[in-house]
């Protein structure tokens, strides 16, 4: 038996357009010989589709796509994700299931049994466990059919859940696993699911097949990397990262061969073409087509630049450099040679004049109140006001460039260098954010090396320096890595060593301006923990306060 895997990338709600890539798919696997092709979890209406799933039309046209694809199942068999109806008036109102198609017709449906409900995920909400499990018969094999969160309960050490589907139906003696997945990209996570898939082959001597699909849906980005596992553990191939790819693999050689062929998994590479696809896909997705964003010469917006002009061309990547009176002559003119390196197009807006204006404005109101917080947030709302304009005005989205560590504390004006409709770097720390500089550098300068070695400032008052206000990074971000991503508490962080005073001062920063993330653009999440949807946190709350 041949099967293939098509690692597509969808879009949540276009059912046209996921039927047509799923039809051209099953041409490509059968040119290749493939005896059955496999899509991804919810591959129909594209992962995650969220209310939509309350829409009685969205799941009448999500059947309807699988009843088209079932006519195309002639001389191939097709495995594919689509939400179906529960028949039974107890429970919720659908199923996220495995549709299998052979001979023009639906052969069998498997319904997901493990529905995960942490950090993105929320699928208990619209879907019902399943609750039987039976395999698949296919050119006289059986197949184990399952989806996603099905293989992350092995020997019933998850917590979550209670029931091991596999285990299930290891007494029906299926030969394969085959897995349809949308698992969704952290740095650490394709490491991991590897892990995961090796144990199951492990515990049950089979051959594993995994499809996961590829591309983003705003801020959660898929990275593909599907695979086949051989019986003796090793992962006979896997498949690009970020990229669309319909791959056919021999049954009998997986089996028999058991080459070792898996993928490096470097985390700043990694990032780097995740951020990218990100970018990308939030733009072709919603039909935008140009970027701008503010260049000062620091390393978050030279980043982000580069990101930008190989996400969508230099030719649409357009940048504002927006000097002020305390903005030193090197932060132009790095900013400047980027621009050039990159071949976008800048302006020039010198901000100084506007300041005054609003300086001049105000200070009758202000008689008495000297220089502060206050003048720095006008020149950064002046800047965000510069932006949105020429966004308005020639249809530029605007992108955000500010980190993790400054979204964290809250070290960043709200309508002013928060603005834009994606914060492309907010799940990077800036620490990671100056590894990102340096691989991107690698073959060559494109990111002057004076914007990579001097000082972070923002530069909105006399030789300020963010060490002014925040810790060093290096200190900050190992602090806030251990209280975001691993739910670690100020106690326990002091007693790995770090200064009590800074520990507490960092984590009240965070829990005191969750109300300012909350009024941030979408974050594109690259690590286990990003804001937005996957961290839920009262605006209003106590703790540490």
């Amino acid at each position: 038996m041949k099967i293939a895997l098509g690692q597509l990338n969808f879009f949540v709600g276009d059912f046209e357009g996921n039927l047509r890539k799923m039809l051209a798919a099953v041409a490509e696997a059968k040119k290749q010989g493939a005896d059955l092709v496999c899509f991804p979890e919810l591959a129909t209406c594209g992962y995650p589709p969220r209310d939509f799933l309350e829409f009685d039309d969205f799941i009448r046209r999500a059947e309807n796509s699988v009843k088209e694809l079932a006519k195309a199942a002639q001389g191939i068999a097709i495995a594919v994700g689509s939400p179906s109806r529960n028949p039974v008036v107890e429970g919720k109102d659908l199923f996220n299931s495995a549709y299998f198609l052979e001979d023009g017709q639906i052969k069998h449906i498997y319904n997901k049994a493990l529905l995960p409900t942490y950090d993105i995920f929320d699928e208990y909400r619209y879907f019902e466990p399943a609750k039987e499990f039976k395999v698949v018969e296919f050119k006289g094999k059986k197949i184990a059919l399952s989806i996603c969160e099905d293989l992350w309960n092995l020997g019933n050490e998850n917590p979550l859940y209670t029931i091991v589907p596999l285990d299930e139906m290891m007494p029906q003696k299926p030969d394969i696993i085959i897995n349809l997945s949308a698992s969704p990209f952290s740095y650490e996570h394709a490491r991991e699911r590897i892990r995961v898939s090796k144990a199951n082959v492990d515990r049950y001597k089979l051959p594993l097949f995994y499809v996961n699909q590829v591309g983003a849906q705003t801020e959660i980005i898929f990275d593909g990397g599907s695979f086949a596992i051989s019986p003796n553990g090793h992962v006979f191939e896997e498949m690009p990262y970020f990229e669309e790819c319909v791959k056919t693999f021999d049954l009998e050689e997986v089996v028999e061969n058991g080459r070792n062929n898996e993928r490096p998994k470097e985390k700043i590479p990694l990032i780097h073409d995740a951020l990218v696809l990100g970018i990308k896909d939030y733009f072709d997705k919603l039909g935008f087509k140009r970027a701008i964003l503010g260049l000062s010469g620091g390393i978050d917006s030279a980043v982000v630049a580069v990101l930008a002009a190989r996400a969508l061309g230099e030719d649409d990547v357009r940048a504002l450099l927006m000097p002020s009176q305390f903005s030193s002559a090197h932060s132009v003119n790095d900013a400047r040679e980027l621009a050039v390196n990159l071949g976008m197009q800048y302006d020039i807006i010198p901000i100084e004049p506007i300041f005054n204006s609003f300086a001049e404005s105000l200070r009758p109101h202000f008689w008495g109140h000297g220089f502060d917080v206050t003048e720095e947030n006008i020149q950064a709302r002046i800047r965000g006001t510069l932006l949105m304009a020429v966004s308005n005005k020639f249809g530029n989205i605007l992108l955000n460039t500010s980190n993790k560590s400054e979204m964290a504390v809250g070290y960043g004006t709200l309508y002013g260098d928060m603005c834009g409709g994606l914060s492309v770097i907010a799940d990077v720390y800036k620490t990671e954010v100056y590894e990102l500089a340096r691989y991107i550098n690698k073959d060559g300068e494109i990111i002057p090396e004076n914007t990579i070695i001097k000082p972070p400032s923002a530069e909105l008052r006399p030789d300020q320096k963010d060490s002014d206000s925040l810790p060093p990074y290096e200190i900050l971000d190992a602090i806030l890595y251990q209280y975001i991503e691993q739910h670690q508490g100020p106690n326990e962080i002091i007693a790995m060593g770090y200064d009590e005073a800074i520990v507490r001062r960092a984590l009240r920063l965070v829990n005191t301006n969750e109300f300012k993330r909350y009024q941030a653009p979408p974050v594109l999440r690259v690590s286990p923990k990003a804001f937005g949807v996957g961290r839920r946190m009262p605006i209003v709350g106590k703790y540490l306060s």
